[in-house]
């Protein structure tokens, strides 16, 4: 309870509490300044208190970023929060830490570097900045080479697979950039390499390979890839390159699968950008683009500007930034080493593989991320029949998780399914809570479906105008509740017409019957419509424990 908020009504009264002052009485602006200020004490209160009604960042398990870190490092993240990255010349030390960080990150994506040579690259706010800074860097320098040449540079294009984050249409969108989308394919989520390829003209500036889908956290085969474009550059004399967006992946790959050939150890990898507010582990603000050497960055591409100081070389699309989560990148490379990197990463994978299993072992699920790739699991119901993936979704918020459910990308729309990412913070103890509480929901959703009214087999287009007639005349002349009806089907007429007769449904067609007589249809409505419509009526649910058969 926070004390001493002197009321500005009466500047000699000292109010105990601030929800004892006029503040907590009145409407805060909203979308308009206000006159006057209010207490700091009253403007902290009100606006935590709306706060809560967030959820918990760990309980988030729809999020990629880090939602935890050592209390050092938020300390020095509070003593960092007033500087601003791109004032190098007031801020030297800062800048220095950035360096390094672009460096052990090249190194770390064996990035062919001289023994004295620095590594090129920058932080950005994200991926997202770092990929339209490296899509830049390749359309320029397709320019100036067609340029050179003398051929046209006005129709430039990339190749991706449809998997891709959102990022990548908008740089599509923003920069004039055709996109040329590789669709995934049943039983394979990613792109497929030749298809790729086959798509490449001489007006594409990249082709772009993902390592760690958000879809499914899966890695496309980038040294297949590099392979395939590397046979269609000798035969056609291009020298189409490869960008990797390793957001997820790029700080998971190095540490669990070392001998997997994805970065610059192909000479194809030009650049590649990496988040490190995701398995970098830093809280959000943060990503990094490294290119291969400074030939692959085109010079053209970065401004100087002297007004702060002293020459400042710039290749960003913004210009002020918080130096804070840089810094607290550092924090990180230094604090846990390669060795600490690999432990927490091989402990997400490890909670992943099992939380995966404890899935599988529910029966009722498929399973559609795979063992090489980012830790998370997704997964889908084998039976959509009674509920869908969606409704798994909303009835885990009750129990605080917020676990995303969605369709995958074009061509397998159809393929619905719900994703757990396993960060840092997301230890074995809170799988097994997680997993319970899974079943739990699964448990209520199976009781509510058996509840609910049963639909009989579809009629057929020639009783279509008998069944008409006899839903026409139930309307008109309702027929008197069954003598012997058992108390659930009393329950339900009550619930569904003040008379407890049987009652016809808002779903055009559909006669709503006590459960042990089913639902009679004068055509086939949507049965998903129906439970909608019909929930309401089951105001209680018995909650039990169940082994997780579905």
């Amino acid at each position: 309870m926070l004390h001493n908020i002197v009321d500005a009504g009466d500047e000699d009264r000292v109010v105990e509490s601030v929800f004892a002052s006029r503040y907590t009485s009145a409407s805060v602006p909203k979308y308009r300044i206000g006159k006057d200020g209010i207490p700091k004490e009253a403007a902290y209160q009100m606006i935590h208190d709306e706060l809560l009604l967030d959820c918990n960042p760990r309980l988030n398990l729809a999020s990629f970023v880090t939602t935890w870190m050592e209390p050092e490092c938020d300390q020095l993240i509070m003593e960092s929060l007033n500087k601003n990255y791109i004032d190098i010349e007031e801020y030297p030390i800062t800048n220095d830490l950035q360096e390094r960080c672009v460096n052990i990150i090249a190194n770390l994506f064996h990035a062919p570097l001289g023994e004295s040579e620095g590594a090129v690259g920058v932080g950005t706010v994200g991926s997202s900045e770092a990929i339209m800074l490296a899509g830049l860097a390749f359309k320029r320098q397709w320019q100036n080479k067609r340029k050179a040449q003398g051929k046209p540079y006005d129709k430039p294009n990339f190749v991706c697979g449809s998997e891709v984050q959102v990022c990548w249409e908008k740089f599509s969108n923003y920069f004039e950039v055709e996109t040329r989308f590789v669709n995934v394919k049943e039983g394979s989520f990613v792109m497929d390499p030749h298809e790729a390829v086959e798509a490449v003209d001489e007006n594409t500036i990249c082709v772009a390979g993902i390592l760690g889908s958000t879809y499914n956290g899966e890695f496309e085969n980038i040294k297949l890839l590099n392979d395939l474009l590397a046979e269609k550059n000798a035969k056609t004399g291009w020298d189409t390159p490869i960008h990797v967006d390793a957001a997820s992946g790029g700080f998971v790959a190095p540490f669990l699968f070392p001998d997997l050939e994805w970065d610059f150890r192909l000479p194809l990898v030009k650049s590649i950008n990496v988040s490190g507010h995701k398995f970098g582990l830093v809280y959000p603000g943060v990503g990094w683009v490294v290119w291969r050497s400074k030939a692959d960055l085109p010079e053209d591409l970065v401004f100087h500007v002297n007004y702060l100081g002293a020459d400042q070389p710039t290749f960003t699309l913004n210009f002020s930034k918080g130096a804070s989560q840089l810094i607290a990148q550092y924090y990180q490379f230094i604090r846990l080493g390669f060795e600490g990197y690999r432990k927490i990463i091989s402990n997400c994978h490890a909670n992943a593989a099992y939380l995966r299993q404890e899935i599988v072992d529910m029966g009722c699920f498929d399973i559609y991320s795979k063992e090489v790739g980012v830790p998370l699991v997704t997964f889908g119901l084998k039976d959509r029949s009674n509920f869908t993936e969606y409704e798994i979704a909303d009835l885990l918020k009750q129990f605080g998780w917020i676990v995303p459910a969605y369709t995958m990308a074009p061509d397998l729309e159809h393929v619905t399914m719900l994703r757990v990412l396993v960060r840092e913070d997301f230890s074995r103890s809170l799988a097994d809570r997680f997993f319970s509480d899974l079943k739990m929901t699964v448990k209520i959703l199976e009781d509510r479906a058996a509840q609910l009214p049963r639909p009989l087999a579809p009629a057929t287009a020639a009783d279509a105008p008998a069944a008409a007639a006899e839903a026409a005349a139930a309307v008109a002349h309702p027929p008197a509740p069954a003598a012997a009806a058992p108390a659930a089907g009393k329950k339900l007429a009550r619930n569904l017409a003040d008379d407890e007769k049987y009652t016809f449904s808002p779903i055009a067609g559909t006669r709503l019957m006590p459960p042990n007589q089913g639902v009679e249809h004068t055509h086939s409505p949507d049965p998903s419509a129906l439970r909608q419509r019909t929930f309401r009526v089951f105001k209680k649910n018995s909650i039990a424990k169940t082994n997780g058969v579905c």
